[in-house]
């Protein structure tokens, strides 16, 4: 009996083990929708205005090509229950935006507005950012110029294209949060 206890023990455990991989591509034939594919899962998502780009560049509206791993999630806490993820959690303050100045030395990073201060507030009206993942894009080492902000987070209602992010509904996002951890592979395009 107790080895069977430990058999059933050991396949829960493996069950909520993060994924190894995520990989995201293209729709045929179009530009900003795409397929998130991890084991088990089959997600559609919106991409970037620009599509999917190796030379990602500030402002070009594109989804990078590459590989990344998740850094944390950001939660809007007043906007639903706290996810179920392997991954660090920080709840979204109203001073919280991220910088896309490429003339600051805070470039892509997150930082706290003061009154006046610019930056894409995480604090949205919309949903977008209720639930953000932020990934390891153009940090170690962030280049100037190369794209800032580029997270998973919640789609549109009409799934249109987003500035450069990968964005999905609020069901499978979280869906995929159980499954996310930091050593995941996302690998775009």
């Amino acid at each position: 009996m107790p080895k069977k206890l430990t058999e059933t023990k050991a396949r829960r455990r493996q069950g909520s083990r993060p994924l190894e991989w995520v990989q995201i591509r293209r729709a045929a034939g179009e530009r900003s929708r795409g397929w998130l594919v991890a084991k088990g899962m089959t997600i559609p998502v919106a991409l970037g205005r620009g599509g999917i780009l190796a030379n990602k560049r500030e402002g070009d509206g594109a989804t990078p090509r590459g590989s990344f791993h998740p850094l944390r999630l950001w939660w809007r806490g007043e906007r639903g229950t706290r996810p179920h993820t392997h991954l660090p959690v920080r709840t979204i303050r109203p001073d919280d935006a991220w910088c896309e100045d490429p003339a600051s030395r805070h470039y892509n990073r997150p930082l706290r507005l003061r009154p006046g201060q610019t930056g894409d507030r995480l604090t949205r009206d919309d949903h977008l950012y209720d639930l953000i993942v932020e990934i390891d894009h153009n940090t170690k080492p962030r280049i100037t110029g190369r794209g800032s902000a580029v997270f998973l987070h919640l789609a549109r209602d009409n799934f249109g294209p987003t500035a450069g992010c990968v964005a999905m509904t609020r069901g499978n996002l979280r869906r995929l949060l159980a499954r996310l951890g930091p050593k995941t592979k996302i690998v775009i395009g």
